[in-house]
């Protein structure tokens, strides 16, 4: 039995896609679909009168998982051509029906809407796992709807939000990556019938010139093959666009999983929220003590790679000649295959990490009441004008001591006296329990938890009830 580590292998198959997707890019998978659309044109040019028999119809969709790949690598090498090498396998397995195999096609007929179906599929497992992970988010916006926490701009303190609220900004991201995936899954379109420069000229011989009989031809194989419709012009290929297209969807989910990860590690590294961790899980050889974000890590690993996939169709599409040429095809068998495999992996992170997010509310306050001080001063000092004060006066007087208590807090480690500082100037003539009373974080966190209900209803829910529940295949090698 050969031996798997003695060559390479994909870690996205070894290691991060799912059993789904892997076998979805599977050679059984593409040439068994070759095979349904053999089946799919004979019966449909026997339905409109060609010579083809019930019987060679039956006989080939008898074996249409029944591929001696053997025998399809031993003529593959003989005649240097996949197509026809499958072609001649096919007939060997269906001797009655070889005759009438891929009949007034060209190679394109299966391998180009084969590859639609395939993409059709694997934007279906994307979708599921995309709506799963707005589940998550979803459960999780709802708990902590309410509960403040430190925003930043610039990665510095900044006004307060909520952890829900956070939580919206990856959904919304999300949600957008939901709207064009269901969009683009309303594009596809199979190539259809077209011949060898889509002009359909070989099934206009085979029906006699009848037009009619070749745009039902089209109509009936699509419909078979479960795709509404075909593209209306084609040359010999369907047009690469497509390919680009369905890849910056890709893109997009990659952009927002990447940010949701890269937020995650930041709020690990300041302790306010961490990724799941197991029991027995290592963070470090060294360093026995950590708990390193590794998923999340992970996240952005996979969707930086997705994201520079984007650019590889974007070329094809744009360098194809005239009614076709062939530099693209070693290029697609990689870069879709592997965008697909990519991005399913990131999902089932993203689902694995969002199912199991751990907040730490203690530290989120400690680190929300140190720097509320700096925050409240604006309200601190309309009371204090509401008391008698002068604004400007009060104003500047505001600006000195939270200049000071910030140097301190920088350069001596100390905690924050701003309120202290405040309550002893006679100019503001509050007491430090009154101004503390000013510091209640919830005062300071707007319409977050109305955003939170409103967003989640207006939204989400709809696509949650739409959908239904989910069951995906999420396991992460940890």
């Amino acid at each position: 039995m050969p031996n798997a580590n003695a060559s390479y292998q994909s870690p996205l198959q070894g290691r991060y896609a799912s059993p789904a997707m892997l076998k979805l890019f599977s050679n059984d998978t593409r040439y068994s679909t070759w095979r349904k659309l053999w089946v799919a044109l004979a019966e449909t040019e026997m339905d409109l009168g060609l010579p083809i028999t019930q019987e060679q119809v039956d006989e080939l969709k008898a074996h249409v998982d029944d591929i001696d790949y053997d025998c399809v690598a031993a003529k593959e090498k003989e005649i240097r051509h996949d197509v026809m090498a499958h072609v001649y396998a096919y007939g060997v397995k269906c001797p009655n029906a070889k005759g009438i195999i891929h009949l007034g096609a060209t190679s394109c007929y299966v391998t180009d809407n084969a590859d639609v179906l395939i993409l059709k599929q694997g934007l279906e497992l994307i979708r599921k796992k995309m709506v799963k992970v707005l589940e998550n988010l979803a459960r999780f916006a709802r708990q902590y709807r309410a509960l403040p926490t430190l925003g930043y701009t610039h990665l510095q303190p900044a006004q307060p939000v909520t952890v829900g609220k956070r939580a919206t900004l990856w959904m919304q991201d999300l949600l957008m990556d939901y709207t064009d995936l269901v969009h683009m899954q309303g594009q596809l379109r199979l190539l259809g019938s077209r011949g060898t420069t889509g002009t359909q000229a070989s099934f206009l011989a085979l029906f006699e010139g009848d037009h009619e009989k070749v745009k039902k031809l089209d109509e009936m194989v699509a419909h078979k093959m479960g795709i509404d419709g075909v593209f209306p012009v084609s040359g010999q290929t369907y047009p690469r666009k497509l390919d680009s297209r369905v890849l910056n969807v890709l893109g997009g989910l990659a952009q927002s999983a990447y940010r949701f990860g890269n937020d995650l590690r930041l709020l690990q590294h300041m302790r306010e929220m961490e990724e799941p961790f197991e029991k027995n899980q290592v963070g470090s050889s060294a360093m026995a003590y950590k708990r390193n974000p590794m998923r999340s890590e992970r996240i952005c690993s996979l969707s930086r790679y997705i994201m520079s996939l984007m650019e590889n169709p974007a070329m094809t599409a744009s360098t194809q000649w005239l009614e076709r040429t062939l530099d693209d095809s070693a290029n697609r068998r990689l870069s879709i295959s592997e965008a697909f495999l990519a991005a399913d992996a990131v999902l089932s992170l993203y689902i694995n990490v969002t199912d199991g997010m751990v907040v730490y509310p203690k530290i989120i306050e400690k680190r929300i009441r140190e720097f509320l001080p700096f925050l409240a001063t604006e309200n601190i000092l309309m009371e204090a004008v509401k008391r008698g004060g002068d604004r400007q006066a009060l104003h500047e007087k505001i600006r000195q001591h939270s200049m000071e208590a910030s140097r301190r807090m920088k350069e001596e480690g100390a905690d924050c006296d701003l309120l202290t500082r405040l309550a002893g100037d006679p100019a503001f003539g509050m007491t430090y329990e009154q101004l503390e009373a000013v510091l209640e974080p919830s005062l300071y966190i707007g319409r977050c938890p109305e955003q939170v209900d409103e967003f989640l209803a207006d939204y989400i829910q709809p696509i949650l009830d739409a959908e239904g529940d989910i069951e995906v295949d999420a396991q992460v090698n940890v």
